[in-house]
């Protein structure tokens, strides 16, 4: 990130500024900063065509090199790896010395919300939800050589109807086996000693797990002496949520998964396991868990519960025994159709 914004020419461009194309000759005219890199500024803009957002650089070739990415994942059919290119132009800006020309593209603004928030707000349960779409888009992205390299929740956004996490801002995104462009350190394996910043798919993995680290613990926490490995799996054990996924981190954090498909298998084999079917005690009545009841087979478990309290007479020991199995195997279906309802909103 870009500590001195005082020197840039095209940075803290004031509300109101129009940049014309000089080529196209659209006029965008600015709303306000949506964030900044070593690459460059990123505006919200209005144009005749609506909002979108403008990347501008003073650099020319980190321009091409995005619009590049993004050219190419526009070939990418059926999945949405960033927000789509709309226009590539340069601004010509007056200055003392005559003009000064800049680079600059335009692409679909992604009207969401922060991952922290969107998770703060909805529950942990999002939080799983949202780290398989992330994987399911990430295996994509790598099978067409790629490494988004500088993935951190500043890069994700979460856009509504239904909730869709998307990538954004490409600076970092690097060919694979090449060295990374851009990195933030606390999502970094090189910074936690556990990795080189080569662009691979392990390199990504890492950075999903620090997110997931990152989402139970905001304010990121800076490497103590030891750092690495013991350091983080001392953070995942602090807090209930990583430690149900903390063989799934350990082995992203190490460069174990070969693949993000192999990373999301590991997800869901831990989510199939949170509701076992429950042993019974030698009552008639099994508690349904609320989990269940919010899923798709919430009528069937009310049902369920509705049986079982009907038996209000004391029923022979045969006949209890085989209504115990009943409700077993009925909450198991219950539960399964469930894992499958979750499965289906991340794939």
């Amino acid at each position: 990130m870009m500590n001195n914004t005082m020197k840039n020419p095209v940075g803290n461009l004031p509300q109101g500024t129009t940049i014309i194309g000089k080529w196209h000759k659209e006029r965008y005219t600015i709303v306000r900063t949506l964030g900044y890199g070593a690459t460059g500024y990123v505006y919200l803009t209005r144009s005749s065509k609506g909002l979108a957002a403008l990347k501008i650089s003073e650099n020319s070739m980190s321009i091409t090199s995005e619009v590049n990415v993004l050219r190419h994942f526009s070939k990418v059919r059926g999945f949405s790896l960033g927000p789509s290119l709309l226009d590539v132009d340069d601004w010509e800006r007056p200055n003392l010395g005559g003009k000064q020309s800049f680079s600059f593209y335009v692409m679909e603004y992604l009207e969401g919300e922060p991952l922290l928030s969107f998770v703060q707000k909805r529950g942990m349960e999002w939080a799983g939800i949202l780290t398989l779409q992330l994987l399911t888009d990430l295996e994509t992205l790598h099978q067409e050589g790629w490494v988004f390299g500088d993935l951190k929740p500043d890069n994700l956004i979460v856009t509504a109807t239904p909730p869709k996490v998307r990538l954004i801002d490409v600076g970092g995104t690097t060919q694979h086996g090449r060295a990374i462009k851009e990195f933030t350190e606390f999502f970094d394996r090189g910074y936690w000693g556990l990795g080189s910043r080569k662009a691979e798919a392990t390199y990504d993995l890492f950075a999903v797990a620090m997110i997931m680290i990152h989402i139970c613990f905001p304010k990121q926490f800076q490497k103590n002496g030891e750092g690495g490995r013991k350091q983080l799996e001392e953070q995942i054990d602090k807090d209930a949520w990583l430690k149900r996924y903390k063989v799934v981190l350990l082995r992203a954090l190490a460069g174990e998964y070969s693949s993000a498909h192999e990373m999301k298998t590991g997800m869901l084999a831990v989510m199939s396991k949170r509701n076992p079917t429950p042993t019974p005690k030698g009552t008639a009545q099994r508690p349904v868990s609320n989990k269940a009841k919010q899923g798709p087979a919430a009528s069937t478990s009310r049902a369920a519960r509705n049986t079982g309290s009907s038996q209000s007479q004391p029923v022979p020991k045969k006949a209890t025994s085989k209504g115990w199995m009943e409700t077993a195997v009925l909450l198991s279906v219950i539960l399964f159709a469930y894992f499958f309802y979750l499965y289906g909103q991340v794939m």
